[in-house]
Formats: C-alpha cells, structure tokens, sequence
C-alpha cells in the first residue's frame, strides 16, 4: 500500500531500494510544514531536497566511524533522458516479469525467488549486509557478527522476495482473491478508530506486505491516501499509482501539501512509512534498547491538523493470509518540542511492539540506529533538551514552537476546515 514516505519503484532482491513503496521520508514532509506555516508553500518546499542520511555501520572488525551519510538516490535534481529511458525500460521489465510470474502457480514463483533472495543476500555489499546485520542485532539484543542476527538477515531477504512476487501477482488476481487476502475481523478496531478521527495519521513499518491490505481497507469504505515520491522513475511512480487507485487507495505526490491537509481535512487516513533508517535530524527515540531517530512529519501533521496518529502493521500469516493491527490513537497536544518527542517515541514504541512478533519479515535496508555510542549520546542529549522545551537544541521541525504558534491542542473542538487551504508543495 505504500514507503519509503520510499522510492517509487520496486527494488531489486539484492535490497537496493525499496519495492513499489513510492513514497518519502515523513521526516522531509515534517520539514516542509513548518516551514510553510499552516500549510501554504514555501520556497524551500517546492525544491527536491537532497537530504543526507545516515548511512554506514562499522565493520565488526574496524573500530567504529561515525555514520556516514549519503544522499537519496530518488532525490533527482532533475530528470534527464537516461532517467526517463531507466524509467521507461523499469516499467516494461516489471510488467513483463508481473506478467510471467502472476500467470504460473504461486508455489513455484515463492520457491524460485527465494532461492533468488539467498543469491541477492551474498552479492549484495558487504556495507549492506553490516547493516543489516546490526539492525537484527538490536532487534535481537545480539552482536552484529552473532550467527542469529545473520540467520535474521536471510531470512528478511526472503520474506522480501515473497513480497515482490506477491506484488507482481496482485493485478492478476480476481477482486474476490485480492479483498479475501486481509482477515476481516482484524480490521474491526481499526475500523473503529477511523469513523471517530478527525482525519488519522496511518504509521507503519515496512513489514509484511501492506500492499496486499489495500483492497480490504478499500472494501470496507475506508479512504485511504499515501504520500508517494514521484521524483525518480515516475514512469513506474505512475504504473504504482494506477494499481493502487484500482484498489480505491489514492495517490499524493510528497510536495502536494495541499493533498495531505485536504486528506485529513476530509477525515481520511494518511498513509506515511516511518522507517527510513537513521537520519540525525529526526526526532530522538529509544527503540530496541537504543537511541535512534523517527521523523517529525507524523507528530507535526497531527499537531498541526488536530488529527489521531495510528500504528498499524500488516503481517503474513503461515497460510498467505494477513493480519491488520492497530494501535490505540496517539494524540499529540501541540508542536511544542517536548509534544513532538513524546508523541514519536509512542510511534518508535509501537513500531517495536509491531516488529517484535516476526522481524524476518520487516525488510529495511538501511542502517536503523547510529554507528557509535557518541551518536547515540547526543541523541540522548537532545531528547532531553526536547523534553524541558529547549527549543534551540531539539527542534528539527525549525519552528522553536512551545505550541502557541500553529499548533492545535487535539483535546479542542478544530476549525472544520484544518488548515488553511493554500497553494503547497510536499
């Protein structure tokens, strides 16, 4: 159903990006509201920023570096004609392999891209695997060199393999086929929880496969937007978006202010991926034991709007069914620094909460957590300068709000309208 709020195509098996998320990083969402006051668009939104992120984890046999950072690679500058000829040439290799694989029996497609998966883990970068490794490290309380945390590894790969055949599959499944693959009943709180939100603020995980939810929730009456990055390959951005909309789940392209207030003005759901990995401009957060970072995009739409934050995740069942839960709504007071960090450590909390019971099928190919336990202290540092309202040093959002500027207290009867209806660029 969604992203990497992530890159706009499928990646390839040896973990590149991220397959047909097409979405962005909350994060730079978070950044173009603020800036832009109550939603109106600023200089600064209508640029494709090129955000650096962190990006490296020490070897195991090197003493550790500081996280290294990298930019984006969906973050074009501009699109030139190889751009589009990759884009072009992406959407044909995917329709024809969709095409090969949802026409021969599921069976055999999972088995084969499985084997493929293991061939992917080996040739991938020894850099990736270090990441990877370290992040099933922390989600299993192990070493990164710690064989369980490898076995973890693997098995995310595979997990993300059966994703993409499953993602190839869905256009050539009957609508029955494709509605019956989310169990209904768990969707029964969930269900409960959009009727009464003032507009809900979905986040999730890349785990599982939130791709195949997307006609369930269509069924039940439920809309449901996800912001997408159209900056890269929008050939195949636009192969993605008219799948999805075939399945009544709307597409809104991650400069489109516009489109994500008038979402939750609407009393809909905004779909936003909060895992993009370790950014040191995020908000700080415990997870697994660890300081890492979240975005700030959920926590300010939702201060901004009046709207409920929700964790949900969709994970694979042993029958090749899935589950939808929901978490309880996460309210956020204001956009104050102290609001913000505590709203997105319930999200890091829930996030935990969701990954722990199968974290082979959460496939994130970034680092997750900072390399070095200096990192991690000023992590710490700033969580706590956020939490006494010390807006100069934990505030990423820029604003130096104590809530008295732009901010909604959720407890509140909000305008009807949320924010101001003005020309904006996500």
């Amino acid at each position: 159903m969604t992203q990497e709020l992530n890159n706009a195509g499928p990646e390839s098996v040896s973990g590149v990006g991220h397959a047909g998320a097409a979405s962005t990083a909350p994060g730079d969402i978070g950044k173009n509201v603020a800036a832009s006051g109550n939603g109106g668009e600023s200089p600064a939104a209508r640029r494709r920023l090129a955000t650096p992120r962190g990006a490296s984890r020490a070897s195991q046999d090197a003493p550790p570096e500081a996280t290294k950072k990298f930019v984006a690679p969906h973050r074009m500058e501009k699109v030139t004609f190889g751009a589009h000829l990759g884009g072009v040439i992406a959407v044909s290799l995917w329709r024809t392999s969709s095409w090969i694989v949802g026409h021969l029996p599921a069976g055999l497609t999972y088995r084969v891209g499985g084997g493929a998966s293991v061939i992917g883990y080996y040739a991938a970068s020894p850099q990736r695997r270090r990441w990877l490794r370290a992040n099933f490290g922390h989600v299993l309380g192990v070493p990164p060199n710690d064989k369980a945390a490898g076995r973890m590894a693997r098995a995310a790969y595979r997990n993300y393999s059966r994703y993409i055949m499953e993602l190839m599959r869905l256009p050539w499944m009957k609508p029955a086929q494709v509605e019956g693959l989310l169990e209904v009943h768990s969707l029964d709180r969930f269900i409960e929880i959009y009727k009464e939100s003032d507009g809900i603020v979905l986040v999730a995980a890349h785990l599982g496969n939130n791709e195949a939810a997307a006609a369930g929730f269509a069924k039940h009456g439920l809309e449901i937007n996800v912001v997408g990055d159209d900056s890269s390959y929008r050939e195949l951005y636009e192969l993605f978006s008219r799948q999805r909309e075939s399945w009544g789940v709307k597409m809104i392209a991650w400069r489109n202010l516009r489109g994500v207030f008038g979402a939750l003005r609407r009393h809909e759901g905004l779909v936003l991926l909060v895992d993009w990995g370790y950014r040191e401009d995020g908000i700080p957060v415990k997870m697994f034991g660890s300081w890492t970072t979240l975005p700030a995009g959920p926590a300010i739409l939702a201060a901004k709007h009046g709207s409920s934050i929700v964790p949900f995740s969709i994970n694979r069942q042993p029958d090749g069914t899935f589950r939808a839960a929901a978490d309880d709504p996460i309210l956020v007071a204001s956009d104050s620094p102290a609001d913000i960090a505590i709203a997105t450590q319930k999200i890091a909390d829930a996030l935990e909460n969701h990954i722990s019971p199968a974290p082979e099928q959460w496939y994130n190919f970034k680092p997750i957590w900072p390399a070095t336990a200096e990192e991690a202290a000023r992590l710490e540092a700033r969580h706590i300068a956020a939490m006494a309202n010390d807006a100069k040093g934990a505030a990423p959002n820029g604003n130096g709000s104590n809530g008295s500027k732009g901010g909604r207290t959720v407890g509140r009867d909000p305008a009807p309208d949320g924010a101001p209806d003005q020309p904006a660029a996500k």
